[in-house]
């Protein structure tokens, strides 16, 4: 028997290396890692002097050392709400997890840590999670999962994901790290860089998106509540028929006599050239329009008829964007309706207006969804982003754009730790 300041373990799909850092932190010591991206390969090398392998598929699992500990962020792309959710039944990303049971059979590490998104216990009804706890058990494993969030530790960023803990010897005495049911206030402000030199500040195009949609949340009466629900600014004016399963399914005729986005005429157009004129959401062909989807068009259509009077004056602006960023989340109700003081996000969804208290989830971030600090008028860096994943210490990040998707991807280091903790508690068999 070994103490856990003795422990082997080994990092499969490696990313940044939240695993490593989390289980080295604990005394571990890393005997293999993997990793198919060339650049986080190399960033991985220079921060932890140990080059991964490439494509797990490619590695014969018997040159891989023995080791006490499996860690392995699989990719979550195929469980994600945010993709297909195509799961293990995903030709290459979900396939890999039976490359992990390849080397666990090889290997039969005494402990398993796994991570992934939220979703990945939802999928398919459950049954994805129930087909890799029964091929863990199978091989001898007691198994177990929690749901966790950074912010739940003190780190001011909600992002919920599952972690999946396996133990051949058993799980009677493990238990999760406790979390209090009321996390404490955080603050966002704590984590950001002082007297910054080197930042990526605004582009023209971003400041006056965020000033049109700041002349419209002004515009609306102080009495009035700003919407929960997501504001779709190109239902403002909009009567085209929804009650339909599908637009496909609409009567040209009707189409014509209707109105588009911002209230423009669609009279005397083909078919095809209206749907291009209309939200991409409401033109998809689908067997049925979403019971939500039509909620959220029934909203801002009365939203909108309340408020014309005064929103038809300063919707100019907006109009100039894509369909995109003509939309807001507002998560602020009850706050002061400066949109320059809170963080903000360009996302799918539209733009996202939060509080301060804590960070938008990093999810595997494009340049343009790099959240915003208002009140410097400037994107995070990716040394702020590394804190919210607990890896602010990591000597070496990816450059550019490339590190915001690292990161989006990554293990958050704390919780990881918490969790490995536990799980070592006494010893390393």
């Amino acid at each position: 028997m070994r103490s856990p300041s003795t422990f082997t373990f080994i990092d499969l799909f490696a990313g940044l290396g939240g695993f490593h850092l989390a289980a080295s932190r604990l005394g571990g010591r890393c005997e293999f890692a993997s990793e198919i991206n060339t650049t986080l390969q190399a960033t991985y090398e220079r921060n932890f002097g140990l080059k991964p392998a490439g494509d797990i598929r490619r590695v014969d699992a018997s040159e891989i050392p023995p080791h006490d500990l499996l860690c392995a962020g699989f990719p979550c792309q195929p469980f994600s709400k945010a993709g297909a959710q195509e799961g293990l039944q995903d030709g290459d990303r979900g396939q890999v997890f039976f490359e992990v049971l390849r080397v666990i059979d090889k290997h039969h590490p005494n402990f398993v840590l796994f991570e992934n998104v939220a979703n990945f216990v939802r999928h398919d009804k459950g049954n994805t999670y129930q087909r890799i706890r029964n091929e863990l058990e199978t091989r001898g494993y007691t198994v177990d999962y929690r749901q966790y969030s950074p912010h739940q530790f003190g780190i001011p960023q909600i992002r919920e994901r599952i972690y999946m803990v396996g133990s051949r010897n058993g799980l009677k005495g493990f238990r999760w790290p406790d979390v209090p049911d009321h996390p404490p206030l955080l603050s966002l402000r704590n984590l950001l860089s002082k007297n910054l030199c080197h930042f990526k500040p605004l582009s023209p195009s971003v400041i006056r998106c965020i000033d049109a949609w700041q002349k419209i949340i002004e515009a609306v009466p102080p009495a009035a509540p700003l919407p929960s629900f997501p504001i779709w600014a190109m239902e403002f004016g909009a009567t085209y028929p929804f009650h339909y399963d599908s637009l496909w399914a609409c009567p040209l005729a009707e189409l014509s006599a209707s109105r588009g986005p911002f209230g423009c005429s669609l009279a005397g157009m083909t078919r095809k050239k209206i749907l291009s004129l209309l939200p991409s959401y409401a033109t998809y062909k689908k067997n049925s329009f979403p019971d939500w989807k039509r909620a959220f068009i029934r909203q801002n259509r009365a939203f909108y008829a309340q408020h014309r009077e005064v929103l038809d004056p300063v919707l100019g602006p907006l109009k100039e964007f894509p369909p995109s960023l003509q939309k807001l989340e507002w998560n602020c109700q009850g706050e002061p309706r400066d949109l320059w003081q809170y963080v903000l996000q360009f996302r799918a969804s539209g733009l996202r207006v939060k509080r301060a208290t804590t960070a938008p989830s990093l999810v595997a971030m494009t340049t343009t969804q790099i959240p915003i600090i208002g009140w410097q008028r400037r994107y995070m860096t990716a040394r702020e982003c590394a804190r919210l994943q607990s890896m602010g210490d990591l000597p070496h990040l990816p450059d550019g754009g490339a590190a915001f998707k690292a990161l989006g991807n990554a293990v958050n280091v704390d919780v990881a730790n918490a969790i490995l903790s536990r799980l070592l508690a006494d010893t390393v068999v």
